[in-house]
C-alpha cells in the first residue's frame, strides 16, 4: 500500500464511533452511494436514495454512572451536604460514601442528571467523573 493510504487508515483507526458514523454519512452523501448495500465482491453499490446513517442507529449509550473520584478534606462537609441533597441518603450513610471515595454518587441515570450532578459536585471542590 502506498503511503497515502496508510496514512488514511491510521487516521480511521483513531476516530471515535460517532466520528466514523459522521463519516460514513458524508462519504454516502458525497459519493452517491449506500455503504450498508455491499455486494459479495466487497464494492459500495450505487443507490438511487442515498440513506444515510443516523445517531439512532450507532448504539449510543443512554445510562451513565456518577462517581466520587476524591473529596479533599478541607471542603468534606461542603460536599458531604451536596451528596445529601442529590441523593436520599440519611446523614451516616451520606458521611460514609464521601469518606470511601471513590464510590458511586448515582447509577444508572440521563446524561443530563449525570452533568447536573457532577457539575454541582465540582462547584464545592470534588472530583467526580462520568461513566
Amino acid at each position: 500500500m502506498s503511503n497515502k493510504i496508510n496514512n488514511i487508515i491510521d487516521e480511521l483507526k483513531s476516530l471515535t464511533l460517532l466520528e466514523a458514523a459522521e463519516l460514513v454519512k458524508q462519504i454516502e452523501e458525497s459519493f452517491s452511494v449506500d455503504a450498508s448495500a455491499v455486494s459479495n465482491a466487497g464494492m459500495v453499490m450505487m443507490s438511487s436514495d442515498s440513506t444515510s446513517v443516523t445517531e439512532a442507529q450507532v448504539d449510543e449509550k443512554t445510562e451513565f454512572d456518577v462517581m466520587l473520584e476524591e473529596v479533599p478534606a478541607p471542603k468534606k462537609i461542603t460536599i458531604l451536604k451536596v451528596v445529601r441533597s442529590l441523593t436520599s441518603l440519611g446523614l451516616k450513610e451520606a458521611k460514609e460514601l464521601v469518606e470511601s471515595a471513590p464510590r458511586m454518587i448515582k447509577q444508572s441515570t440521563s446524561k443530563e442528571d449525570a452533568e447536573e450532578i457532577r457539575s454541582k459536585l465540582e462547584e464545592v471542590g470534588a472530583k467526580v467523573s462520568i461513566k
